[in-house]
């Protein structure tokens, strides 16, 4: 008999939360699957869990969609790149503590033969070629669009615009040329792989499935000023959702403009990949200077809700 107790009192303490291991609260945060399919925030999710006793729930979606659930009220946290869609957001009162914590850039990528020819033009000139040989029926020219309103579209789209074309009236559903997923990045590079097509993408998720998943695809454009990508965080207004977790979102984006969390963003990848798929913000002399625009140093604090 007392064996089994013994027993018992040993495996009743080890499912038992002592004193100093508290229940870790938990941050709901809606983010863009361009960060979550690197791998990065699986990382930071379990660093941040171990420093500091948090459990990020992280949902990822299309950027779109992800500010749709913060609308909603589901989340706490914003993690995002689309800088025009941020702006609205906030202006319409449903972000506060906006801060910018690191960049890359988009590529388009394409079979490494590239049939259309687009090495070395800028990103317009290649999308304008694209569209020329696609409508023509040139045999091999496929364009891969993730049409799902998310950074990454909205960037599609904001190139299609600066080559002179308008993206509802004479891009979308323009013909069979131009296919549109309506899902995320990964699986979207994962369809323009199967098709032997072009897609835009950010440089760090399509090195992740070119290592991770044999993505027969190829950088051909890397080179213009529409590529940039801004990714920023914001926590959801108390004064639209009383329930968000002010104490844990401010500490959460302190950590992530911080040295550490700033050293933490800047040396993913670097060890598997050769090179930090994201350039901390930090590094820029002043942020808050075009094309970024974005504050990146200033500490936040919970605003009242």
């Amino acid at each position: 008999m007392g064996v089994f107790l013994i027993l018992f009192a040993v495996i009743f303490a080890a499912g038992c939360v002592t004193a100093d291991q508290q229940e870790p609260t938990q941050l709901k945060i809606a983010t863009t699957t361009s960060l979550y399919d690197t791998g990065l925030l699986d990382a930071v999710q379990d660093y941040y869990l171990k420093k500091f006793n948090v459990d990020l729930l992280i949902t990822s979606q299309g950027t779109g969609k992800a500010i749709a659930s913060a609308k909603n009220g589901d989340v706490d946290v914003l993690l995002v790149h689309s800088p025009a869609q941020e702006a609205a957001f906030i202006d319409e009162g449903y972000g506060v503590n906006h801060r910018g914590i690191a960049y890359n850039y988009f590529v388009i990528v394409g079979p490494a033969a590239d049939p259309a020819g687009i090495a070395g033009m800028t990103p317009e000139e290649g999308v304008a070629k694209l569209k020329e040989l696609g409508e023509a029926g040139t045999s091999g020219i496929v364009f891969v669009s993730r049409g799902d309103n998310s950074g990454t579209h909205s960037a599609e789209k904001a190139i299609w615009k600066s080559a002179g074309f308008n993206y509802t009236a004479q891009i979308t559903g323009s013909g069979p040329w131009y296919k549109e997923t309506g899902a995320g990045m990964g699986d979207s590079l994962t369809t323009a792989g199967q098709l032997g097509a072009y897609i835009l993408t950010d440089e760090a998720t399509y090195l992740a499935y070119k290592k991770n998943n044999n993505l027969p695809l190829e950088i051909i454009i890397d080179e213009g000023t529409t590529l940039l990508n801004r990714y920023t965080v914001m926590t959801i207004s108390p004064e639209k959702f009383p329930n968000t977790n002010l104490v844990d979102a401010t500490a959460f984006t302190n950590w992530l403009i911080s040295a550490d969390g700033q050293n933490f963003i800047g040396a993913f990848g670097v060890e598997t990949y050769g090179k930090a798929l994201f350039t901390p913000m930090s590094t820029l002399k002043d942020s808050t200077l075009p094309p970024f625009n974005i504050d990146c140093k200033t500490p936040v604090v919970a605003p009242s809700a």
